[in-house]
């Protein structure tokens, strides 16, 4: 028995089964059943492993990757030409992009890496298409944008999630607050700092013991479902900032442009026209969360040309150091920061010290 028609059977029997407190425990241990099959589907079992997709991943260049997902022919080929100057394959017919096209831009003094993937279609995640290759390479993004047909965005936006959620990517979402650590003895621990409405703790013990974890210790920080304890389990699951992009805008009226502008994580655009592109490059850089540093070589003016980038959240003198280089740490004497991270301008920091936004540093060396 395939695992997909597994997987069918069991979404099936979760259909029939109504949702009460008397049931929770069950569904509980079916939705841990599911992702124990999913993940069979990502990795399959015998280690060997064959040919990998040819082409597909491309090496990581530049301060962070932002990956173009979308069913076929909703304008992703065309948003990246005229993003970023790359010609990707363009036409009227489906599936035009058969690998990964890769183009970068520079936005603010960063070099972001744009990746046009194919487009996906229902089914990927059960390895339907190019869909897996698809997938993987999504997850290693910084930024997801997923491209819509403005005319009929709902049902694929749902579609979509739905193939990326089977692969463990969370879209806009933060990593669940569940402590989780597996120990030798002892049997489960189970402690809740508030209010569950889904999880007890007959419920933990079942999800834990379908992944044969008899010992360890749980703590709940916030009200949490099995979902999430799944997820945390599972612990391959990759949190990534996704925006919608509602492509085609030209064909739709005013007032229909209005009600998109308030759904949340949307950008109307239309890359034929190159309508709105300023819009999409501002969202896409205050949800990748990069800081600027400016260096400033002694005696001379600042270079605010091309800034070191760093991610939001690493962004110590410590590691401004090890972006340029490994050896930097060990000649480090001190480093004089300037902006508004600091009290006094210039400041002599260490290395533990947390810069922000377009701060500008000194490095002095032993």
């Amino acid at each position: 028995m395939s695992i997909l028609i597994k997987i069918a059977e069991i979404e099936a029997e979760m259909a029939r089964t109504q949702r009460n407190k008397a049931t929770a425990h069950h569904l509980g241990l079916l939705k841990a059943k599911i992702a124990k099959l999913r993940r069979e589907l990502i990795t399959p079992k015998g280690g060997g492993g064959g040919a990998a997709g040819e082409g597909f991943d491309v090496a990581k260049t530049g301060d962070a990757r932002i990956g173009f997902v979308g069913f076929p022919s909703v304008g992703k080929s065309t948003l990246l030409s005229n993003l970023a100057g790359v010609y990707s394959e363009v036409a009227a017919y489906e599936f035009t992009t058969l690998t990964t096209v890769p183009g970068v831009i520079r936005y603010k003094g960063a070099k972001i890496q744009l990746l046009d993937l194919p487009g996906i279609i229902e089914g990927a995640k059960d390895g339907k298409g190019r869909g897996r290759q698809v997938i993987a390479v999504a997850r290693t993004c910084n930024l997801i944008l997923i491209v819509l047909d403005v005319l009929k965005p709902l049902g694929h936006k749902k579609l979509i999630e739905k193939e990326l959620e089977g692969f463990g990517i969370r879209l806009n979402k933060q990593p669940p607050n569940i402590g989780y650590k597996r120990k030798d003895k002892g049997g489960i621990n189970f402690t809740s700092t508030c209010v569950q409405t889904e999880l007890d703790q007959d419920t933990v013990k079942s999800i834990l013991a379908e992944y044969k974890i008899f010992n360890a210790d749980i703590t709940l920080r916030s009200d949490s479902t099995a979902d999430d304890l799944i997820d945390v389990v599972e612990g391959n699951r990759v949190y990534v900032p996704c925006i919608y992009v509602l492509n085609k805008i030209d064909q739709i009226s005013i007032e229909e442009l209005d009600i998109i502008y308030k759904v949340p994580h949307c950008v109307p655009i239309s890359a034929h026209s190159r309508w709105n592109f300023d819009d999409l490059l501002e969202k896409m850089w205050d949800y990748l969360k990069l800081v600027r540093i400016y260096t400033k070589p002694k005696g001379q003016l600042p270079d605010y040309t091309s800034p070191v980038v760093l991610p939001d959240e690493h962004t110590t003198v410590e590691d401004f150091c090890l972006k340029i280089h490994k050896s930097l740490m060990k000649e480090l004497k001190y480093a004089l920061v300037w902006g508004a991270s600091v009290k006094h301008n210039p400041q002599k920091v260490g290395r533990e010290h947390v810069m922000i936004d377009e701060d500008v540093i000194q490095l002095v060396k032993k």
